[in-house]
């Protein structure tokens, strides 16, 4: 099956893109419970007095998602707080590793199971956030990329009262699973709040904005599939997401719909 065969490829070239040696200054090392235990992540609050609108930012599958030092300083340079909460199994958080638990098991319903699953530490990561005197409750936006952009669309589905949620190429690698297409299709029917989907051109597939996208119009959102970035899929999918370089091609799109969805 087709999630099965990129895994590999996602998980070098993702922890590549995003190791850094050593955490930025600004990046404040902070913990939040969840069902898996006591999960840990990074903070970035800009200059400023608060409460600030905030940015929950879905890391992908890599092993060590890092700090996205670039992502939180465009948001930071923009007023919002940018947190980068690590699930179970990846970065600082203990727990079963997501692509090790995808190697080991069978059927089509797996990969489902396994984002419901993360799903439970992204709403954790949402509890926590809302309480941190940093922050405006009232003005949280929920973004991400790969499996992060499929974690974005199932907390979109549940609403937690966030006002707009932004998935970068959500299930690019592994499109084709019956069953995770519909669990997608059937977030974004239901959101509660406007989605907005984008893609890269020479992502690995664009599939996801294509079907997605046009659920995502039909219920007040957008989707938008931009010319291709870099020369390989892997920075397509992964580096036009995170990248100061990616940023610079989506970034007004982004801030003009976070701004309609916080009117």
């Amino acid at each position: 099956m087709k999630i099965y065969s990129v895994l590999a490829v996602l998980l070098i070239a993702a922890s590549t893109l995003c190791a850094q040696e050593a955490a930025p200054s600004n990046a404040r090392p902070v913990s939040f419970p969840s069902s898996g235990g006591t999960l840990y992540g990074f903070l970035y609050v800009p200059e400023g007095k608060g409460p600030f609108p905030a940015v929950l930012w879905n890391h992908g599958s890599e092993k060590r998602p890092g700090w996205q030092p670039e992502l939180a300083s465009f948001y930071n340079s923009h007023g919002f707080v940018f947190f980068l909460p690590h699930r179970r199994g990846q970065g600082r958080s203990p727990g079963p590793y997501i692509l090790d638990e995808l190697r080991g098991g069978r059927g089509p319903t797996l990969a489902v199971q396994a984002q419901q699953a993360a799903n439970e530490d992204v709403v954790a990561a949402m509890n926590w956030l809302k309480t941190q005197p940093e922050v405006d409750a009232s003005r949280i936006v929920v973004s991400g990329c790969s499996f992060g952009g499929i974690q974005t669309l199932l907390t979109a589905e549940k609403g937690l009262g966030a006002r707009a949620f932004i998935a970068f190429a959500p299930a690019a690698q592994s499109w084709g699973n019956g069953a995770l297409d519909q669990m997608l299709e059937d977030a974004v029917q239901h959101a509660k709040a406007p989605v907005f989907i984008l893609q890269a051109r020479n992502d690995y597939s664009i599939q996801p904005a294509e079907v997605l996208g046009k659920i995502a119009r039909a219920h007040g959102g957008q989707a938008r599939i931009y010319p291709g970035f870099g020369k390989a899929p892997q920075e397509g999918h992964w580096g036009f997401a995170t990248t100061s370089a990616g940023i610079a091609v989506w970034g007004e799109d982004v801030l003009q719909f976070i701004t309609a969805a916080l009117r």
